[in-house]
């Protein structure tokens, strides 16, 4: 049964946590009454040994020795995890913190996250899990499985799955606390503390308890204490010449200005201080993306903005067992966090009319315009920042609940279980700074009590009297998604085989979803200056599944395993207008998996299955609604200008981008197949290898903004026309409406080599992990046959998969002292298509900078006082690496770096303390 000595198992999985990929070789040392456990990816209970699946195991002594102080950045870290939203990307988005896990890059919504083998309420309406949900103190190990598991769970798992583990045996009580400290200054450190305590022994008091608790404090860090990240006017060097990439905002303080005519004559855009002073004000540049016809000065919003927002978390799990007689258990877990997050952004944009009667446009305007122009004036717009108001400071509170009450047991040679869930995520989403009131504002702007063309600290003590009572602070929306469901599984010994006992698992389960959304009263009736509300919703949706799976051990050492499952997933029903969007869709998947084991010393494994995804709710049943701005600033179609020229922003300029759904979207559908080996000839080394490869199609996809603005006449039916809340003003603007029509193929190979030898001074351990990734991908959003990547290549997802993602370790223990030293490598990538202005010239070119590879080490020393008292130190990127020069205008507001793939803290310093009695 391939079976190892349970030290070899431990280191095994030591440098498993350490290196990315929890070595699947070691199993349990043989024992008079070895337990069957379920284990992640079947629903057959059976003695743990390396399976036919590959999964990852982590426990929570490779959790502390990670020095990860979340459970994101635990995950995160993993050399199999690609494709993941950080919490960084809150500066500038509405996230709200929302983390989340992503198996090979194939998508956060592609991978399913349990906990304690049941699905949580995801954040928003599909099925992504914000990993801030998961009680961190209350971890007992975590199971990953990196194969597609649809033929088990259902929907959502064709990447694979993450199955958290909490504990449920511990007795005593434990107190922990790690303070962080960066070693730059301003700002990022935080603290976590946590007490956990259990009582009672299930086997003897028939009754255990256990309950955990934890709070985290993170500080936030301004861009400006950052060097590679504090303007978005950046300076670099490229193949021996000086550029200067700008990122700047044409809104600006003072406010430019567009104007627009009658009788054919083109708009036209300038800065009135540039026009009257020659050069731009503080935090200002002339912008790079001028032309002959627009003269703006820029602001340098990127000197404003946070790289870690600040944040606050509380969490607590609890769980309680009573044995009802010696067959069956009840049990009930309770999972609840809240998460208190703060991002900070440039100050607000104001766009306000300019009346050709005011004294605004005889002053700032009227000059600067020629004579016929001044004669065929249409419209005067001003484009402000409202330096004066303070940053955009937007608090988001989620909320998450997860209840479980459960039965096991065994009764007719069956051993059965089933449960009932109650789990929910909700968000609060608030403005506290920098958003004004829509009547003040404009009462200010009507009686000349602010003058947007005026530089900044131009305003008086009474205008600034009025700029703090003229301030939103308050809710803005609140969202929810509530999951209830029930399960039921069983499984048993059904005949003996030449190989052993064949065994089967049957179960079922129903889920329902439902998911609201609803502005603030505030929001709703137009308070807030420039705002569009956030639409309301209230959708459910149902789905019952059904699954068999089939253990054979054919001879000995050759096992196969075959499941099948079956799933209906109903329509969603409209609460708001009490209609039913989208048909009942369903879907059967299978999965067949081998394990062969020649010898003792060597495994050989594979599978194949199928696998599908119900789109989200929003997917099918989202109007039409605005959803921010395009990424990029664009110049006005040609099409589109010959069409209507008055809704053509002038230059280069963001427009308006709304979103929909689509009633008729199918399910996505997946084929995907693993072939692996794992070798361990001795005690001192073993190697594996695992070969994956997943095929999507029916993606849920949608034309770029980069295909539709490339092409406007083919696409001409995706542009629609906004108009401004602010100033009435319409302009054209650009539809993202989803369609099944992608498709993708990821495919890679996780790896490990592990190597362990006892000297005199101590025993070391050494290892390699890593993903090497073959394919990533996929076709044009809105097509179905034009092909393209992002391997290693900044494509037009705007994200890169790294080929190489690997993580090595190298461990000493000596008596009670262990030393760490771990080492992250991450590839080097093309980056992102972007305009910049070479030293000396006159007009922008088209380049892509080359982001070199990136490594970095991470210390940690644990000494083991006695065995209730343990100390951890440890170095976070012990050579104070900063992130690599990045110029992609996506993800986040950060500018100069890309925070999903180099963290910005640099390096820190924690300290662990752990007392248990």
């Amino acid at each position: 049964m391939f079976q190892e000595k349970i030290g070899v198992r431990a280191i095994r999985v030591a440098l498993g946590v350490l290196a990315g990929s929890a070595f699947a070789i070691a199993s349990a040392q043989a024992q008079n009454a070895p337990q069957r456990v379920e284990i992640t990816g079947s629903s057959i209970k059976r003695i743990q040994v390396e399976g036919a699946l590959p999964v990852q195991t982590i426990t929570v002594e490779k959790i502390k020795q990670s020095g990860a102080t979340n459970v994101a950045e635990l995950i995160q870290a993993l050399p199999a995890m690609q494709g993941f939203q950080i919490e960084a990307i809150a500066v500038g988005s509405n996230s709200g913190g929302n983390v989340s896990a992503s198996i090979h890059d194939i998508g956060a919504s592609y991978t399913l996250v349990l906990l304690n083998g049941r699905r949580l309420a995801p954040q928003g309406s599909g099925s992504t899990v914000n990993l801030n949900a998961i009680p961190m103190s209350a971890i007992e190990r975590v199971e990953i499985l990196t194969d597609g598991a649809s033929a088990l769970y259902g929907s959502d798992a064709i990447a694979g799955v993450i199955n958290f583990i909490m504990k449920k045996d511990f007795k005593g009580v434990n107190i922990e606390a790690t303070r962080n400290m960066p070693t730059k200054s301003g700002g990022g450190r935080n603290w976590n503390g946590s007490l956990t305590v259990g009582y009672g022994d299930l086997e003897k008091d028939r009754f255990s308890v256990m309950a955990s608790y934890r709070h985290d404090d993170q500080d936030q860090i301004k861009a400006t204490s950052r060097e590679f990240g504090k303007s978005a006017y950046v300076p670099f060097k490229f193949e021996g010449s000086n550029y200067i990439y700008d990122r700047t905002s044409t809104a600006a303080i003072p406010a430019n200005v567009s104007v627009t005519f009658t009788g054919g004559l083109p708009a036209i855009g300038f800065s009135p201080y540039l026009k009257k002073n020659g050069n731009c004000p503080e935090r200002n540049f002339v912008s790079l993306n001028n032309t002959a016809t627009v003269q703006n000065c820029a602001f340098d919003f990127g000197s404003t903005v946070e790289i870690v927002p600040e944040s606050s978390r509380d969490s607590f799990f609890g769980k309680a067992s009573f044995k009802l007689n010696n067959e069956w258990t009840a049990s009930a877990d309770l999972a609840i966090s809240r998460l208190d997050l703060t991002a900070r952004i440039a100050p607000n944009v104001a766009p306000f009319t300019v009346p050709t009667t005011s004294q605004f446009y005889k002053d700032n305007v009227l000059p600067h315009l020629t004579a016929a122009q001044a004669a065929a004036v249409r419209a005067v717009s001003g484009n402000y920042r409202t330096y004066d108001w303070g940053t955009r400071d937007s608090r988001t509170v989620t909320d998450s609940s997860h209840f479980v009450a459960s039965v096991d047991g065994e009764i007719g040679g069956w051993t059965v279980g089933t449960g009932a869930t109650w789990s929910k995520n909700s968000i609060d989403e608030l403005y506290t700074g920098g958003y004004m009131l829509n009547k003040e504002f404009r009462d200010m702007l009507t009686n000349r009590s602010f003058d947007p063309f005026a530089p900044i600290g131009a305003q008086s003590e009474a205008t600034r009297t009025l700029i703090k009572n003229s301030l939103f602070n308050g809710s803005i929306r609140k969202a929810s998604t509530q999951l209830t469901g029930i399960d039921f599984r069983g499984s048993r010994e059904v005949f003996k085989m030449a190989g052993g006992q064949a065994s089967i698992g049957l179960g079922a389960d129903y889920r329902q979803y439902r998911y609201e959304q609803k502005a603030s009263a505030e929001a709703d009736a137009g308070m807030i200056y420039n705002f569009n509300a956030s639409p309301a919703y209230d959708m459910k949706r149902s789905s019952y599944g059904v699954f068999g799976e089939l253990f054979m051990p054919i001879i000995k050492g050759l096992e196969v395993t075959a499941a099948v499952r079956y799933d209906s997933v109903g329509g969603i029903e409209n609460g708001l207008t009490k209609t039913k969007m989208g048909d009942t869709q369903s879907a059967s998947t299978y999965k067949v998996s081998a394990r062969w084991t020649p010898t003792k010393d060597l495994l050989f494994r594979g599978s194949y299955g199928t696998g599908f995804k119900m789109p989200s709710m929003l997917d099918i049943g989202q109007p039409l609604v605005n959803n921010g701005f395009t990424a990029t600033s664009w110049e006005c179609p040609t099409n589109l200008a010959a069409e209507n020229n008055d809704l053509c922003r002038p230059g280069k300029a963001q427009y308006n981008q709304y979103s929909g759904g689509n009633t008729k979207l199918k399910p996505e559908t997946s084929k995907q197949y693993t072939l692996g080996f794992r070798y361990e000839p001795s005690t001192s080394f073993g190697v594996g290898m695992d070969l994956w490869d997943m095929k999507l199609k029916n993606a849920v996809s949608a034309v770029s903004q980069q295909q539709a603005f490339g092409d406007p006449v083919k696409f001409r039916s995706l542009f629609t026309t906004y108009t401004e809340p602010s100033t009435g003003t319409t302009y054209w603007a650009f539809n993202s409406l989803s369609v099944n029509i992608g498709k993708s193929h990821y495919r890679g190979i996780d790896w490990d080599i592990i190597g362990r030898h006892k000297f005199d001074f101590g025993r070391v351990s050494a290892g390699l992990a890593g993903t090497y990734m073959l394919k990533a991908d996929y076709t044009k959003p809105g097509t179905d046959n034009d092909w393209t990547h992002s391997m290693n290549y900044f494509g037009i997802n705007d994200a890169v998969t790294a080929r190489n993602l690997i993580r090595g370790t190298l461990s000493l223990e000596t008596g009670n002292f262990t030393n760490t030293l771990t080492m992250n490598y991450r590839d080097g990538y093309i980056d992102a298509d972007t305009a910049v202005r070479k030293e000396g010239d006159k007009v922008n070119t088209q380049i892509r900078i080359k982001v070199p590879s990136r490594t970095t080490f991470d210390w940690q020393g644990r000494y083991n006082y006695s065995k209730n008292l343990s100390l951890r130190v440890g170095v976070k990127n012990l050579l104070d690496k900063d992130p690599p020069l990045s110029l992609r205008a996506s993800s986040g507001h950060q500018v100069g770096f890309d925070p999903r793939y180099a963290d910005p803290i640099g390096r820190q310093f924690y300290m662990t303390g752990s007392y248990t009695f």
